[in-house]
């Protein structure tokens, strides 16, 4: 996909099972914060610019979202038996038809439709068959994408995601928003994207053994799944991507150019550090203003000094802040400097002395 405007579709009828709190928000806010990130290269959307497809297109870190959009439609009567409500592919691409054509959205390649059903709701490949989605008894996919060829020049990219929190596809546990959003997005949904932007006709990428973009990074091992955790969360969840100021954690992307798995093509951001302090030192009662000289400050961020939290905290750029220095007992202390990847090691360069 040269670029891709995101649609988050609801099928969410009346009297049907509720998705819970806190799920449609957290998906909107993913697909907004990807967005916002646009052309950079520090999340996994960075990794898939190098792939093109036979007519030389390349795929592009461009992103949109196009919003959320609530379908009312009931659903059809069951067209599979491996839950209550089951769902074929057949039925699904029809709604998604349906739902896209009358409403006259954009079909083409550049709009990228996910389908988000709530718990309760599962899917089949076929009526009788046993490929179905997690939350069944023949569970075999998190979640899949695909096209429907409307006709010779409208096409619908589309992804089906069934609600996975607490089944086999909510893979390392880890919710760093802590809301079932994040279960959603590293159990299948990045996956699914990653997947459709590089392979939206299912004709452009994939290696020798018919294995796309991000299932050759699914080994279902959490170390090379995800990789290197960047910090933890306020729940204590680990992350591995920090988009617009928000904390994920998803699998990392095949990179041809590295011949391995990673999860952006930057390097990982790194913990600030401390170079220097100005002035070196001040009186024991606080107030002082300092201008703290390093790299890799980010905001938001919090200074202490000798562990004693500062005030009036200004991220100037990413090599120099200031703080107002707390009060203090005389003596020196180390100043240091915290943001969302970890706190700078201490040394002698760090050093500010309190004088009565």
């Amino acid at each position: 996909m040269p670029s891709n405007t995101d649609y988050a579709l609801y099928w969410d009828p009346s009297g049907a099972p509720e998705y819970p709190a806190g799920y449609e928000s957290g998906l909107d806010k993913y697909f907004e914060d990807v967005a916002h990130d646009s052309g950079g290269d520090q999340n996994v959307e960075s990794v898939l610019v190098q792939y093109k497809d036979s007519a030389g297109e390349f795929a592009n870190y461009s992103a949109h979202f196009g919003g959320a959009l609530v379908d009312t439609d009931p659903y059809p009567a069951s067209g599979c038996t491996a839950a209550p409500i089951c769902l074929t592919e057949e039925q699904l691409r029809a709604e998604i038809t349906k739902y896209v054509e009358g409403r006259k959205l954009p079909m083409d390649l550049q709009h990228l439709y996910f389908l988000l059903t709530p718990p309760g709701v599962e899917s089949c490949i076929e009526a009788k068959s046993h490929e179905c989605s997690a939350g069944t008894k023949h569970a075999s996919y998190c979640s899949y994408h695909g096209y429907i060829q409307v006709t010779g020049t409208l096409i619908i990219v589309y992804t089906n995601n069934p609600y996975v929190e607490g089944t086999n596809c909510d893979n390392g546990e880890e919710h760093p928003s802590g809301e079932p959003s994040d279960a959603t997005i590293g159990g299948g949904l990045a996956h699914e994207y990653a997947e459709s932007v590089t392979d939206p006709e299912l004709n452009a990428w994939y290696d020798s053994k018919g294995e796309e973009v991000a299932d050759k990074c699914r080994t279902l091992k959490v170390p090379t799944e995800f990789g290197e955790p960047l910090g933890k969360a306020p729940d204590g969840s680990n992350y591995n991507q920090v988009i617009n100021g928000d904390l994920y954690w998803y699998q990392q992307m095949w990179s041809n150019e590295a011949g391995a798995c990673k999860q952006r093509s930057a390097q990982p951001p790194q913990p600030p550090t401390v170079t220097k302090v100005t002035p070196k030192s001040g009186p024991t009662t606080g107030g002082t203003t300092v201008t703290i000289t390093g790299a890799n400050f980010t905001a938001p961020a919090t200074v202490e000094f000798g562990g004693v939290s500062a005030t009036e905290v200004t991220v100037n750029s990413a090599t120099s802040l200031t703080a107002i220095s707390p009060a203090e007992a005389k003596g020196a202390v180390d100043v240091t400097v915290t943001t969302s990847v970890g706190t700078s090691a201490v040394g002698k360069k760090d050093r500010f002395k309190y004088k009565s």
